[in-house]
């Protein structure tokens, strides 16, 4: 089944649809998850990916494959899902609204590189976030790095959107914050149904966001056109 992708089909939604199972918008973990050093976890990790190589009856000794265990253990750890550990979470220094500006601020077409928790494969997109300031803002460059952070870990995209709002909410202290997220699931692309023209759109709308006009607003401004 195809996902609606239009803007039209997220104009009325306030919050996700009653068939998303799982409410809590925190990344499920244990409480030992930081009990291991990173290094000890990319050698743990490595053991497991060997064994699953050896599984499949390919043959490490081969130049080409001998060094996959370590390089996908370190990636594991490292980068793709380094946003589980909350020492990486970016400062996000905020600053007085001195110029006064009272208008939605809107930062579009983010970057949105992502894992699926349900088989580990890549989730690969946009996110489109705005706020009003209520005399507080915050740089830019800080809302790519939250969207970055909290997409650096096993996710699926409902809580994704959702915590890249909560965030935003608590660093500048208010409710005005919105999100929206389209992006492709290669696991719906890549294997199953196999429907690479597929994509999902999640929104969530706070404060100001939930009053219709200022929603049509935003989603107007993510679809103009930036070119240089």
């Amino acid at each position: 089944m195809k996902i609606d992708n239009s803007v039209e089909n997220i104009e009325n939604e306030d919050h996700l649809g009653e068939n998303h199972i799982g409410t809590n918008h925190d990344t499920p973990l244990r409480k030992d998850a930081f009990n291991l050093s990173d290094q000890e976890k990319i050698e743990s990790i490595k053991k497991d990916v060997t064994n699953i190589m050896n599984t499949l009856g390919l043959d490490l000794t081969d130049d080409s494959l001998k060094g996959t265990p370590n390089r996908v253990a370190k990636m594991f750890v490292n980068e793709i899902f380094g946003g589980l550990h909350p020492n990486k979470k970016p400062k996000a220094s905020t600053f007085d609204n001195k110029y006064q500006y009272g208008e939605m601020l809107v930062e579009k077409n983010i970057t949105v590189y992502s894992t699926c928790e349900h088989h580990l494969l890549p989730i690969v997109g946009k996110a489109h976030v705005a706020y009003i300031s209520n005399g507080s803002v915050v740089g830019l460059s800080k809302m790519n790095r939250i969207v970055d952070y909290y997409a650096k870990r096993p996710q699926v995209q409902e809580r994704l959107t959702i915590q890249i709002v909560k965030e935003l909410q608590e660093v500048l202290g208010t409710e005005d914050v919105a999100c929206v997220i389209d992006a492709k699931h290669l696991c719906v692309n890549s294997r199953g149904i196999r429907d690479i023209e597929s994509s999902t759109v999640t929104s969530e709308f706070g404060g100001a966001f939930k009053n219709k006009e200022t929603k049509r607003e935003f989603l107007d401004y993510i679809q103009l056109e930036t070119k240089f």
